[in-house]
């Protein structure tokens, strides 16, 4: 991917033609997860409404257990989102290019020890699925807060109900007949033409091209996970890690000519040095 191509699709300089092609990848990447995760865990991730509405059931139900599950996932998916926005709000106060890019920077680190350490949870079950479903919802959250900080409340990568809901209304828009306005009578001199009801086709593209992907992202995660096991995650953090490092680098760049991290290093290495035992002479 050319540099600067990156540098603007995860950069702090937001654009809409930026922000929509960040969110087809986010939407594959969310799409993968969640497919891939219901396979391990046999559960969806991504949406809360079924999570309380699970809740809901098994209260009813009297299956307190399956209550405290549901609960572990709904603060992990509010931990991730309330992350995701400390993440960018430090890297704004700090003024760096990567503020947006470190939600992901996270993700892409948490996917990464999940696929090579996920195979060795996998022999303690009991730990194994609470602990996914709770990393797998951190994820999620993290992930859709960051888009929604990013677009302005524009756009959502992690569920598609409101999506295709906004797919509805914009072919309602389009399949609406505009009938030609009546003739005015001496009594309607004075009424306001009413406006024509028009699609947002530029919208319509959008919506759909974002759902697309997201199931393109569940077939490959699905297939993914089936063949390859818990590895399937490595390379998704491998295309979030593409995604960011130009911004990241960016950064890494203007610390080191300030001198901000080889006074970083310094004190590490005093902090180390001072912590150290001392030999007896």
């Amino acid at each position: 991917m050319p540099i600067l191509y990156l540098r603007k699709l995860t950069g702090k300089r937001r654009s809409p033609h930026a922000n929509r092609h960040l969110a087809g990848y986010l939407c594959f990447v969310a799409g993968a997860i969640n497919a891939g995760g219901f396979l391990a865990v046999q559960q969806y991730t991504s949406h809360m409404s079924g999570v309380v509405s699970a809740m809901a059931d098994n209260l009813a139900l009297g299956s307190f257990a399956l209550v405290l599950d549901g609960v572990g996932a709904l603060l992990s998916f509010l931990g991730g989102a309330a992350c995701s926005a400390v993440l960018v709000n430090w890297g704004r106060r700090q003024r760096l290019h990567s503020e947006y890019a470190l939600p992901l920077a996270l993700e892409a680190g948490l996917l990464l020890c999940f696929g090579l350490i996920g195979g060795n949870l996998g022999q303690h079950q009991w730990l194994f699925v609470p602990a996914t479903v709770m990393l797998l919802c951190f994820i999620m959250g993290l992930q859709n807060a960051m888009i929604t900080k990013l677009s302005n409340a524009e756009i959502r990568t992690t569920h598609l109900t409101g999506m295709v809901t906004d797919i509805g209304i914009e072919l309602g828009k389009l399949c609406y007949w505009n009938a030609a306005a009546p003739a005015r009578t001496p009594s309607r001199t004075q009424a306001r033409p009413l406006p024509r009801v028009l699609a947002n086709r530029r919208k319509l593209r959008l919506l759909v091209v974002l759902v697309t992907l997201f199931f393109a992202g569940g077939i490959t995660g699905a297939l993914g996970f089936k063949h390859m096991g818990f590895s399937a995650t490595l390379p998704l953090a491998a295309l979030l890690l593409a995604l960011i490092a130009v911004p990241l680098s960016d950064d890494l760049r203007s610390r080191w000519r300030t001198g901000s991290l080889p006074r970083l290093a310094a004190r590490m290495r005093q902090c180390v040095q001072a912590g150290a035992p001392r030999r007896r002479r």
